[in-house]
Formats: C-alpha cells, sequence, structure tokens
C-alpha cells in the first residue's frame, strides 16, 4: 500500500510571515501560531509533511477551496501541473487544446510577461522556498535548545530540516532553470516587509551546490527513507542536473562532477523496472527504479493538478477510458508529429515507448483547438498493474506518482556527460547503459547500438523517447541548442504551422509584472 504520511498535514503554518518574499497574496488558515508548533515535537514531520505536500497540493482541503496562495486556479496552478506545462507545451512533446488566456502562447512560444501559467510556477516555487525558509528557521539547533527538545528527536529534527533544505535547493533549481534572475532569500533574512535583491544565474548556481554539498551528509541513505522523502540519491540526482546543464547556467564544464554523483546513484541499488509501462500507473511506488517521486493518491490528494492532469487531460475521444481508469476525458492534450517519428519499428519490432492512440487522429495538427488534431499519448494512466483503477473509482482523481527522477534517466545522463568529455565514465558503459533501455523497450536486442551509433543527437533522440512527458524536453533542448533556434523546428514553433526559429531570450521565461511592479529591486530578463 502507498504510504500517505505527506499527506497528514497539520494545518498550523504561519504563512503570512513569509509574504514578504515576493509578490505573494498568501491565504492565512493559521489555527496556532508557529511559536506553538515548534513547541511540541510531535508537529515537526507533520511541518515537513506540507513543504512536500505543496510539490503535489495547492492548499488546505483538496481538491479547491483554502487556497495557499490566492488569485490563482488550484487545479492549474499546482506545482506539478505547473512545472509539466512549462517544460513541455512549448516544445515538440506536448501540445493542449485548450484556450484558457496564456496557454495558446505557451504551444506556440510567443508568451509575454503577463502570461497567468507562467506567473503561477514562479509563485508555487516562491511560496515553496519561503515555506521551506520558515522552517529551516524554526528547526535550528538554538531555537530546538531553547524549546527543551530532547536530543534524540533534535537529532531526527536534523534529518527533517536536511530534507527541507533539499526541497528549497530544488526549487530554487526549477527558479534557476526557468527564470535565471529571481528574487534571492534564505532563512538567514528576516521576516517582515522588505524588498529581496534579485540573484542572477551564477548566485542560484552556486547557492544550489553548496546547499547540495553541505546537506548530503546529513540526509538518510540511498533508499533507505520512507518512500517519496529526499535521500542521498535524490541530493546526488539533483546535483548531477545542475552539472549536466552548468555550460547553460554558466558557461562552465562539469561533466565530470555530473559523472561523480551518477556513479553515486548507480552504486546504489537501483534496478531498472522490467516493465517500462509500469512505471506510469497507479501503483508505480511499487518500482525500484524510481529516485525521486512526487506521491499523489486519490483519497488523500485530491487536486486537479499533478498526474490527475497529465491523466484526464490526454483522453478523450474514441479513447477507451477504462484504459486509463478515469471515467471521462479532458481532451486536451497530444504530442507532435515531430516526436512520432522518433518511434520507427526495427526490424518489424516496435519500440513500446511509442504508444499512441491513432483512431479518429491525424498526424498533423492543422487546428491547434481540436483534440483529433495530433496523436494521443499512452502513457501515464490510473489504473494498477493488475488492472484495477485507482483508490477512488468513479472521480478523476488518480493514484499515478510524477516520476521525477529515476534510473532510465541516469543512464542517459551517464551517456551525455561521457560523450561531452565528462571523466570518470567510459564508452563501453554508456553503451550498455543504452542498450539496457533499449532491450526494455524492444523486448530484445533487436534496437541495441553501436559505440560508433552513439552521439549527442541520438542521445536527444533517445531522451523524447524514453522520458517524454516527464518534463525533460524543454531543459533538454536548450542544453542541444535546439530550443528557439533553427536547427531544429517542430508544427507551430514560433506560431506557424512548419515551424520556425523564435529570439534566443526565450530560454529563460520572463519574471511575472506584478512582481516587478511589487518589488523595485527587479529586473525583468532580457527581451521582455
Amino acid at each position: 500500500m502507498k504510504i500517505n504520511w505527506i499527506y497528514k498535514i497539520s494545518l498550523v503554518l504561519g504563512l503570512f510571515t513569509v509574504a514578504s518574499c515576493t509578490n505573494l497574496d498568501l491565504e492565512p488558515y493559521n489555527e496556532v501560531t508557529s511559536i506553538q508548533v515548534y513547541e511540541d515535537f510531535d508537529n515537526y514531520k507533520n511541518v515537513l509533511a506540507k513543504l512536500y505536500g505543496g510539490l503535489a497540493v495547492s492548499g488546505q482541503q483538496g481538491p479547491s477551496g483554502k487556497p495557499d496562495i490566492s488569485g490563482l486556479d488550484e487545479g492549474a496552478s499546482t506545482y506539478i501541473r505547473a512545472y509539466w506545462k512549462l517544460q513541455e507545451l512549448p516544445t515538440d512533446e506536448a501540445i493542449i487544446a485548450w484556450n484558457d488566456e496564456g496557454l495558446p502562447t505557451l504551444n506556440t512560444m510567443e508568451w509575454t510577461s503577463d502570461n497567468g501559467f507562467i506567473a503561477a510556477m514562479y509563485y508555487r516555487i516562491f511560496y515553496q522556498i519561503s515555506l521551506a525558509n520558515e522552517y529551516i528557521r524554526e528547526t535550528s539547533d538554538e531555537k530546538m535548545a531553547s524549546r527543551g527538545i530532547a536530543e534524540a528527536d533534535q537529532e531526527e529534527a536534523r534529518i527533517f530540516r536536511a530534507e527541507a533544505r533539499f526541497l528549497r535547493a530544488l526549487s530554487y533549481y526549477h527558479a534557476l532553470d526557468m527564470y535565471g534572475n529571481v528574487p534571492f532569500v534564505t532563512e538567514e533574512n528576516g521576516v517582515g516587509a522588505y524588498f529581496p535583491e534579485q540573484g542572477n544565474r551564477q548566485l542560484l548556481f552556486d547557492y544550489v551546490e553548496s546547499e547540495l554539498l553541505e546537506i548530503l551528509p546529513m540526509l538518510v541513505d540511498a533508499r533507505q527513507n520512507e518512500y517519496a522523502r529526499a535521500d542521498k540519491a535524490a541530493a546526488w540526482m539533483l546535483l548531477a542536473k545542475l552539472y549536466l546543464n552548468a555550460e547553460v547556467y554558466i558557461d562552465e564544464d562539469h561533466y565530470s562532477d555530473a559523472l561523480t554523483y551518477l556513479n553515486e546513484v548507480l552504486n546504489s541499488g537501483y534496478t531498472l523496472e522490467p516493465n517500462y509501462n509500469y512505471l506510469f500507473l497507479a501503483d508505480n511506488h511499487l518500482s525500484q527504479e524510481l529516485i525521486f517521486s512526487v506521491a499523489f493518491d486519490g483519497m488523500n490528494s485530491t487536486t486537479y493538478g499533478g498526474t490527475t492532469f497529465i491523466v484526464n487531460a490526454a483522453v478523450g475521444g474514441s479513447m477507451d477510458k477504462e484504459e486509463f481508469g478515469v471515467p471521462g476525458g479532458w481532451q486536451g492534450l497530444r504530442t507532435r508529429p515531430e516526436i512520432v517519428a522518433l518511434y520507427p519499428s526495427t526490424d518489424g519490432v516496435p519500440d513500446i515507448r511509442g504508444s499512441f492512440h491513432t483512431d479518429g487522429h491525424t498526424l498533423d495538427i492543422e487546428n491547434i483547438a481540436l483534440f483529433e488534431n495530433g496523436y494521443a499519448v499512452k502513457k501515464f494512466k490510473n489504473v494498477t498493474r493488475d488492472g484495477q483503477r485507482g483508490s477512488s473509482p468513479g472521480t478523476e482523481i488518480v493514484d499515478t506518482d510524477f516520476p521525477m527522477f529515476r534510473l532510465g534517466d541516469v543512464y542517459l545522463m551517464y551517456a551525455e556527460a561521457v560523450l561531452r568529455g565528462g571523466s570518470g565514465g567510459s564508452l563501453g558503459q554508456a553503451v550498455a547503459y543504452i542498450n539496457e533501455l533499449r532491450q526494455r523497450a524492444y523486448g530484445d536486442a533487436t534496437g541495441n547500438i553501436s559505440s560508433g551509433e552513439l552521439t549527442l543527437d541520438f542521445i536527444l533522440d533517445e531522451r523524447a523517447r524514453e522520458l517524454k512527458w516527464e518534463a525533460h524536453r524543454r531543459t533538454d533542448l536548450i542544453r542541444f541548442g535546439r530550443f528557439t533556434t533553427d536547427d531544429y523546428v517542430w508544427q507551430w514553433k514560433g506560431g506557424t504551422f512548419e515551424g520556425r526559429a523564435v529570439d534566443s531570450f526565450r530560454d529563460i521565461y520572463p519574471l511575472p509584472t506584478a512582481d516587478l511592479t511589487a518589488n523595485p529591486n527587479l529586473e525583468q530578463n532580457i527581451g521582455y
């Protein structure tokens, strides 16, 4: 049974103490004060649960009502749903039929600084950072000692605090990747009304790196924590992600550093899930491939965001709803033809990762607003391995967890870092890892490649085949120089059916106009 500790959340945080961090309009649903909460060690894990829950849900009850941040649609603005849209909709991997203000321009890479979906992600990031800062501040050794917290409990609280620092580093990494130059605050900043200074990518890179390196000894060993809680492997993965993208972020080569931490993960006992499809089902928490997931549960984390969005929005038309474990379909998400073309049969054997619904659908997307234009993706489902619906049958809410980090990605990152000249790995091992993925995909050695076939172009395509719809594509395309340039175009890139290049400033998103107005220390990203 899935562990649901994350959603047993105590609604006691002093939420409105963090409003100075950015232009957040927070809803104070406090029942007691922060001082009262932290007097009792029994509350510490409950408040930590709120930090994890903030990646999945949007407020104090689900699927809506009592939101953490007022003024945002709760379903559309949850952390993972907002993150997924910004990482997928502007790319070749996804397109959405809906005409909600701001979505069409994500499809075509024509957004402005007033885009509400871009703002929603920004505010979620800083809400998470604010909560983490408060938790870290209130669980300092000095404060715990002054409250008379027993030493054994303090030791456990230090692990909790390290996890909170990991979650803060994760959100700052997302800010670094998507926005570049953002307000910067930590637990060292006071609580109250003030204007945070703006940090640039170098500052954020250095900060995320130093935080992760400092907390590594404090985190639980790999695969030894409760499911969906951070451990050393989660921190190694985030470090490897940071280093793999360092040339984009700070114009420095850190591929050897990436391999250092990828090797740590590889030596930690994770194994590839034998059945690829099991990674995206309602009981995917059973997989030994998952390194860090955002947990969702049909009973305990009711939300219209996260995987509930990914599953339901991908279903409609002639698709069999029972196959996906949902009562209907939202008829929104499909993929673009350039992605479909990446899955040719090899010697007549199909790649099982290329599972699309084509009945009644056209390959080309002549009309973005028509769900039947573009092939539907059959990947995330709300059914278990034995074909049972999730824990809340008859509703749209799903149990499927979001796999933020998994071993298949480690294999691909290892191969890429080797090809880019990193030390600490070998070409032979890289080929072996890639062929493990392809043997799973084809069922045998039909799709295996040779060392001569392992190129960076191949890696980019293989990342799409293996990781499609797992919120990596925008970052990948930028790292390979294909996101905004004319080196690679896809249907509706730049607002034309044939696709075209767009200005390079779109490699990062704009800061919300409202936050620029509220904080005179902030400057808009170039181009917006």
